[in-house]
């Protein structure tokens, strides 16, 4: 146990925050601003320092906490982070600062225009709180209650705030995809809550928390891979299914997606890069730790049948992204594909599939939160998101219309950008095991290139349209919010070492502990010599 309790410090720091946030006169905006600012800064200081006292050659989860929580249901306040969970915190961390200068301005309360900069604010800080806690967790009960309860302040992010001038009609829209987002999110959680429950059963029937059940992860995973659950395949199977469906739908995963381009869409710019980038980072993650490691023989089983709707969910993202003709809907789409992506390189079970998943999820964070957040700049200027009304852009904003096109090059997995090493490490982990799945999963890189650069050409290329000559170009604090994202765009397309080194060593040990190995090269009997040694 450490001297210093790090990761409780570093989710219940927001959380306090929000306390504080919340608790201010709704008059003093821009000290709550502040104040919120000055929180998410302290928590990217604190998520640094774990960064930097973490040793990837270590032991498999550092800087474990444990406490008794439900001593008589063998819960437990469990926390503790591998290289995993360490580069999702730190992205989180990152992420939420950059978001609360984004929408410095956005916290008009939808239907009234009027200002509510605290509670803005306040249900930001208690998102991140939530998502760090659901990281560093390594007890089952407590990442359940944390998976669940992120919903509420999304929820209110989504539905509760809007811009200047909101009529009914973009309210009735607004509510419905916050109401939209919080059932399908619900739903997968109760799934969830009932694998969450067989699964304790399993463990109480075994003694494993002595007298009775347990939540522990680690003795659970344990028992999992060890064959000491005492659950025959069909139970097994359906456990499985529980924590994936519920994984799935957050992630999402096609066809569980239908709610993410609503919900995009109606939120503000910064809430919709928080759901996107941060949030539905959840769902992949408990992917590659709970599924993978509590049901390593159900794993085997479905990753075929994951793995066909990851590839289905790669190309109908991409291609219905082509036919949007709301910019931030195209956006939205483009994560859909993204996302099938990730979920791709977690079932391919191989070192290199699972390496590039989990780097993707850092740089899909970047490179969403880059280009989402330049388009809702551009629209807020413009007061409209359709396509077709933008035109020229490039002539009277040279820099946000350069930094769009930087971002959406990311976006496209442009070699020398982040995500290109990320989406490569998956194809070529990937087609190690199920090379017709990669084949079809490279059609998305053509399909990228036509939905961004026929974005770009038709928004910032061409004669000025009328009404995009009173475009004004970045401002200091939208090129504050900017230029880092662009930064480690480039620094981790160029030097992707330091985040893989530490995501190396913890996606071979969950391998291992499931007992998966990368495929080897096959040899033809008749291409070998009785020696071993190959015809010449």
């Amino acid at each position: 146990m450490n001297e210093f309790p790090w990761l409780t410090t570093l989710w219940v720091l927001p959380l306090a925050g929000a306390v504080l946030v919340m608790v201010m006169p709704a008059a003093q905006r821009t000290l709550a601003r502040s104040l919120g600012l000055a929180v998410s800064v302290a928590t990217l200081a604190i998520g640094i320092v774990v960064a930097v006292r973490f040793e990837p050659g270590g032991a498999r989860y550092q800087f474990v906490e444990s406490h008794e929580w439900i001593p008589a249901f063998g819960a437990g306040y469990t926390l503790g982070v591998d290289g995993i969970a360490l580069v999702l915190v730190v992205l989180t961390a990152a992420l939420v600062p950059l978001l609360i200068l984004a929408g410095w301005r956005d916290e008009r309360e939808a239907g009234t225009g009027q200002r509510v900069a605290h509670i803005y604010v306040a249900l930001t800080l208690v998102v991140e709180a939530m998502v760090l806690i659901s990281f560093t967790s390594l007890d089952i009960l407590l990442f359940y209650v944390f998976f669940e309860v992120m919903l509420i302040p999304m929820y209110f992010l989504i539905g509760g705030f809007g811009p200047r001038g909101d009529d009914l009609a973009h309210r009735q829209q607004r509510s419905r995809a916050a109401v939209k987002f919080l059932l399908y999110n619900l739903f997968g959680g109760l799934i969830m809550l009932a694998a969450v429950i067989g699964l304790y059963v399993l463990t109480a029937r075994q003694h494993l928390g002595g007298n009775g059940g347990t939540f522990d992860f680690r003795a659970v995973m344990e028992a999992a891979n060890s064959g000491q659950l005492g659950a025959g395949p069909a139970v097994l199977n359906a456990l499985f299914l529980g924590f994936m469906f519920a994984f799935a739908v957050k992630a999402p995963l096609w066809p569980l997606h239908t709610w993410l381009p609503d919900a995009a869409v109606s939120a503000t710019p910064a809430s919709a890069v928080l759901m996107m980038a941060v949030v539905d980072k959840v769902g992949t993650f408990g992917m590659l730790r709970y599924c993978l490691l509590l049901f390593p023989s159900a794993t085997s089983s479905y990753a075929p049948l994951i793995s066909v709707l990851a590839v289905i969910g790669i190309v109908y993202g991409a291609l219905l992204a082509i036919g949007q003709t709301d910019v931030m809907r195209l956006i939205a789409y483009t994560s859909i594909s993204h996302f099938g992506f990730i979920i791709l390189g977690i079932f391919a079970l191989t070192n290199q599939g699972g390496a590039g998943a989990t780097l993707y999820m850092v740089n899909h964070g970047i490179s969403t939160a880059a280009l989402f957040l330049i388009a809702g700049f551009l629209t807020s200027r413009r007061g409209t998101r359709v396509i077709a009304e933008f035109g020229g852009v490039q002539k009277v904003a040279p820099i946000l219309a350069g930094t769009f096109l930087i971002a959406g090059l990311a976006t496209l997995s442009l070699p020398g950008l982040a995500p290109f090493i990320s989406e490569f490490l998956v194809l070529i982990g990937t087609f190690t095991r199920y090379p017709v799945a990669a084949i079809i999963a490279t059609s998305a890189l053509v399909l990228a290139a036509v939905y961004v650069l026929w974005m770009y050409q038709r928004m910032m290329t061409g004669p000025v349209k009328a009404g995009n000559e009173r475009v004004t170009d970045l401002r200091p604090r939208e090129l504050v919010v900017v230029a880092p994202l662009l930064a480690a765009l480039l620094f981790l397309g160029a030097y992707p070492k330091p985040v893989l080194d530490l995501i190396n060593p913890a996606v071979a040990g969950t391998l291992t502990t499931i007992g998966k190995h990368d495929p080897g090269p096959t040899v033809r009997p008749e291409a070998a010599t009785p020696s071993g040694g190959a015809h010449k």
